[in-house]
């Protein structure tokens, strides 16, 4: 009986160490979790963003939309320099010429046939005028003869009545086969008419085929060959490399061949991030450097900052918004090519004497902005307002230079243990670089 109660015994003091040891564990930090502390200081809010120069006016070849797939017999690879007027492409012109020849043999024929209708209607006329002469004469002689009826017999006068009858019947089918006649040739002349017009009109839109298999560049600038399409048979998928049309490729009408960029006028595009959006706008000055030419620095300003933001797949609704900006630069450098990576750096506004902590410090908890705030040997929740984000850095208000904050969420467990990663507030990081002075 005393082996039993030294046995619950042991096990109520075991079960209360515990339930003290998970108390504590509740209460107190984990010594790993990282922290840092509220810091005072000058802070400059420049941002740093990834772009691609562009240019202001570009105009795009096409491949004559005619019928068949058309032959390139001459094609000028990308970076050839090209005034306007010049010649960029040309395709075979033998079926268009063919084409030529066959409507103006059609031409030559309709011309010949309406001359020979013409020819056979003036002479067909004539023996219609012939006939009906001869019919009027018929017609007028039975009159006479009726109106000597009075000297002649019964027999006789009815015969004369009936030749006249028959005369005048004549007549009235030769007028009606005339005006049939007259009416037959001019349809047969409008057929040929028309006959001669498609011919015209076919000759026309071959003549005009063949100007068109020479494309030539309707500005100055520099040409860029785009990808054959037609390379892999029809067949292709995302990410597939396909060569640049040159001279020898079948095309197919319509196609899109190239297009001929102005380098008069360049600018650069990028993405600013939804965090970075609020720091900028439209007039900043920015500093641009172009990863082909690392040793040139450009100066500009930012011309357009997006009013709505895009994502970067339309699919993804977790993907990062953005917003398209546009930089002007003072001076192109003419070096610089349509398609070069480059690095913008805008100047931003300079912030003096702000308090401001590390971006993972500050976390949303109800749609609020919360940091948790080391207090001996606690972490307390406190709610803090932010003034301005940065991609490392959050200026807020609400707490004192030098008090220590959490860089992980207690929430979800401290670094090194199998719970889901902290999400500070403000989304995901960004592209921001800042210069801090103390």
């Amino acid at each position: 009986m005393k082996r039993w109660v030294i046995v619950a015994l042991v096990v109520v003091a075991a079960a209360a160490a515990g339930t003290v040891f998970g108390l504590k564990r509740m209460r107190a930090p984990d010594r790993s979790m990282p922290t840092a502390r509220v810091m005072r200081g000058d802070l400059s809010l420049d941002v740093a963003v990834a772009g691609e120069v562009r240019t202001l006016k570009t105009a795009t070849l096409v491949a004559p939309p005619v019928g068949g797939t058309l032959q390139l017999i001459s094609f000028r690879p990308t970076g050839s320099a090209v005034k306007a007027g010049d010649l960029v492409c040309e395709f075979d012109p033998v079926e268009q010429e063919y084409n030529l020849e066959q409507n103006r043999f059609e031409l030559m024929q309709a011309d010949q046939e309406i001359a020979k209708l013409k020819a056979d209607a003036a002479v067909q006329h004539g023996e219609d005028e012939v006939a009906l002469l001869q019919a009027r004469f018929a017609v007028r002689r039975a009159e006479l003869d009726v109106k000597g009826n009075e000297l002649l017999g019964a027999i006789e006068g009815q015969k004369n009545v009936i030749a006249l009858g028959e005369a005048r019947r004549s007549l009235a089918q030769l007028e009606q086969d005339v005006t049939s006649h007259a009416a037959s040739n001019k349809a047969s002349l409008a057929g040929l008419e028309e006959r001669r017009n498609k011919a015209m009109l076919s000759m026309a839109v071959a003549q005009k085929n063949i100007e068109s298999m020479k494309v030539s560049a309707p500005i100055d600038g520099l040409v860029v060959a785009r990808q054959n399409m037609d390379a892999s048979g029809g067949f292709y998928y995302t990410g597939m490399v396909l060569p640049d049309y040159r001279s020898g490729d079948m095309v197919n009408p319509g196609r899109t061949l190239a297009d001929v960029v102005d380098l008069s006028g360049l600018e650069v595009q990028g993405k600013v991030s939804e965090a970075d959006r609020a720091n900028l706008q439209a007039g900043q000055g920015v500093r641009v450097r172009a990863d082909a030419l690392p040793q040139e620095r450009l100066s500009g300003t930012l011309k357009t900052i997006g009013g709505l933001t895009s994502r970067r797949y339309f699919w993804d609704s977790d993907s990062k918004r953005q917003f398209d900006g546009t930089f002007q630069l003072d001076r192109v450098d003419p070096r610089l090519r349509p398609g070069m990576s480059a690095q913008v750096d805008i100047i931003g506004q300079q912030l003096k004497n702000v308090l401001y902590v590390p971006r993972q410090a500050v976390f949303e908890k109800e749609g609020r902005p919360v940091v948790y705030v080391k207090e001996g040997d606690r972490l307390a929740l406190r709610e803090v307002k932010v003034r301005y984000r940065t991609a490392s850095r959050v200026v807020i208000e609400g707490l004192n230079e030098g008090t220590e904050v959490a860089l992980v969420n207690p929430e979800q467990g401290a670094p090194g243990k199998a719970s889901p990663a902290p999400t500070p507030a403000g989304g995901g990081g960004g592209v921001m670089r800042i210069g801090i002075t103390q």
